[in-house]
């Protein structure tokens, strides 16, 4: 694949070949939309980091602000009615909230791409995919239409979709649903980035082409070690690709932690569900758990702990005063690296 300038005014290349500093970092980010029903409070006050060659899992149901908070770090949130009060956005140590519009222009699409959940909606039906997938090398790096094509074929055979050659010219209804993903995938990489993120990439995907997408993005983040932060409200989905995970709910970060200890011993009662609910072959013919209610309108969000009133184990502490992120300990309390969590009563859930 060519070699990209990537030299701007803004962030230098690639974190995994400097200071060893986050390749991104979101600090207490806000987000909030205003609406007919008054102030919808997306995003309270998210911190995470992404390195090089690192992938964040970022889980949790419909309208926890997952999608948001990605959205902020892009730039492409509707604004107005979406509002950004507070936070910061680092991307190789520059807060990309304080740039003007035309240096994130510079960094959005290439040197951070995003990968939307519905692919077909996302690709424009009128036009064939190789024409898309040449836009990037045209626009951004000038390219021949002739060129362009030739770069498009290449990026189709590196996301193996066969007969690259002569489907260039195929439109994106004459494609497969899991072959457009594979699309948007190549689109994400063209030009290289340092970080990509992807909203629900396998949504209305079957088990296996869902299977064959996670292990393509996997191996490419690895061959070009970008930073991927993967959006999912599936735990099954990311158990063997992600490095750790943050579990989000109601607009905030309610366990952070590397992912096999997550799933081995989570700390949140909200986690805890969420793990519960994935159907298990060891309990065929028993009912599937559920969570019980539904999440909180965000204009409205509960006192205390906004998982309280969905949580068998909430008390009139978590009715009333919001838990801050703890350090997980073991009991002897040696701190396990990585690992917070939102929860008062957070060593029942871990220590049982």
């Amino acid at each position: 694949m060519t070699t990209i300038d990537k030299t701007t005014s803004v962030p230098e290349p690639r974190s995994g070949e400097s200071s060893g500093a986050p390749l991104l970092e979101v600090r207490d980010l806000h987000v909030e939309f205003h609406t007919a029903e008054g102030v919808a409070k997306a995003v309270n006050g998210v911190n995470y980091s992404v390195d090089a060659g690192e992938t964040l899992a970022v889980l949790g149901e419909s309208g926890s602000g997952k999608s948001v908070t990605a959205q902020a770090i892009m730039g492409i949130l509707d604004m107005p009615p979406g509002r950004i009060p507070q936070g910061e956005i680092l991307f190789h140590g520059q807060d990309m909230l304080a740039m003007t519009e035309a240096e994130r222009r510079k960094i959005r699409g290439r040197r951070i791409a995003m990968i939307f959940q519905d692919a077909l909606s996302s690709l424009n039906p009128v036009l064939t995919v190789g024409y898309q997938l040449g836009e990037m090398f045209r626009v951004h790096l000038g390219m021949s239409k002739k060129d362009a094509t030739a770069k498009a074929v290449e990026l189709m055979d590196r996301v193996r979709i066969p007969a690259a050659k002569a489907r260039v010219n195929d439109y994106p209804h004459q494609f497969s649903g899991g072959m457009r993903q594979r699309i948007m995938i190549a689109m994400a990489l063209a030009l290289e980035p340092d970080l990509i993120i992807a909203d629900e990439p396998t949504t209305a995907l079957d088990v296996t082409v869902q299977a064959q997408v996670m292990d393509l993005l996997a191996e490419l983040q690895r061959e070009y070690r970008m930073g991927l932060i993967l959006i999912t409200h599936d735990l099954g989905v990311v158990a063997d690709v992600a490095d750790k995970i943050a579990v989000m709910y109601a607009g905030r970060i309610v366990e952070h932690a590397p992912v096999h200890e997550l799933y081995k011993r989570p700390a949140h009662p909200y986690t805890r569900g969420l793990l519960d609910s994935i159907p298990r072959l060891d309990q065929k013919g028993h009912e599937l758990y559920a969570i019980k209610g539904l999440p909180p309108n965000l204009t409205r969000i509960p006192p205390g702990c906004a998982f309280n009133p969905r949580c068998a184990r909430a008390r009139d502490l978590c009715r009333t005063d919001v838990p801050p992120l703890f350090q997980v300990t073991e009991r002897d309390g040696t701190e396990l690296d990585g690992r917070v969590t939102a929860c008062h009563f957070w060593e029942e859930t871990i220590h049982g």
